[in-house]
């Protein structure tokens, strides 16, 4: 049997999932970085249980990324993630920051 406490873990899990990959590679610019954050915000928030999602795209790296052309590829280098998940009467605090040069997702608190 599943707890709620795993559920809502496993939830998490699934929504970094989606965001990490359906939006690595995206093409980005200093001046695409608030579109495509409130993008990949709402469209993780479609998703059953997420109550939050805030995403930080580092807007100086990406000018100091972008060479000759003004644009980079998204990937979790650029990028700090929070969300909060809630299933049943779990709520779950989670974020993706860059650690030893890999985007680590993990559980920030479960309460």
């Amino acid at each position: 049997m599943v707890t709620d406490t795993q559920q809502a873990c496993f939830e998490a899990g699934i929504k970094f999932g989606s965001l990490y990959h359906q939006f690595a590679g995206t093409p980005v610019s200093p001046g695409s970085v608030a579109s495509l954050e409130r993008a990949m915000e709402e469209a993780i928030e479609n998703q059953p249980f997420c109550a939050s999602v805030d995403v930080d795209i580092d807007e100086a790296a990406l000018f100091d990324a972008a060479g000759d052309h003004g644009y980079v590829e998204l990937t979790g280098r650029f990028m700090e993630v929070e969300m909060r998940i809630e299933y049943e009467d779990v709520v779950v605090d989670t974020e993706m920051t860059m650690t030893d040069g890999y985007p680590l997702m993990r559980p920030v608190s479960v309460e």
